[in-house]
């Protein structure tokens, strides 16, 4: 079971907002909108994406890397390897 699982509707309405907001900022390149309008929505769509991958690395950390971690070991190992990559991921995007 995912960590994310209680959130999945609340991720799930927060995806299809940010689908919103991308489409709508395709079509104001079609409609030749002012450059800085479209960078204020790149950035709002950016934020609403950077907020689900937060909450995901949440979950994944309290839920898949916490139950790893009672587990000990090799296993335990792998998932601290993995919660470092997708930190260091977001931190670079």
């Amino acid at each position: 079971m995912n960590g994310y699982v209680a959130d999945k509707d609340v991720l799930l309405k927060r995806l299809r907002r940010a689908e919103g907001q991308v489409r709508g900022i395709a079509r104001m390149v079609e409609e030749d909108k002012y450059c800085i309008d479209i960078l204020t929505q790149v950035s709002a769509a950016t934020k609403a994406l950077e907020g689900v991958a937060l909450s995901l690395l949440g979950d994944h950390l309290t839920h898949c890397v916490a139950e790893a971690s009672a587990e000990g070991g090799p296993v335990a190992q792998e998932k601290i390897r993995e919660a470092n990559e997708a930190i260091a991921r977001l931190v670079r995007s």
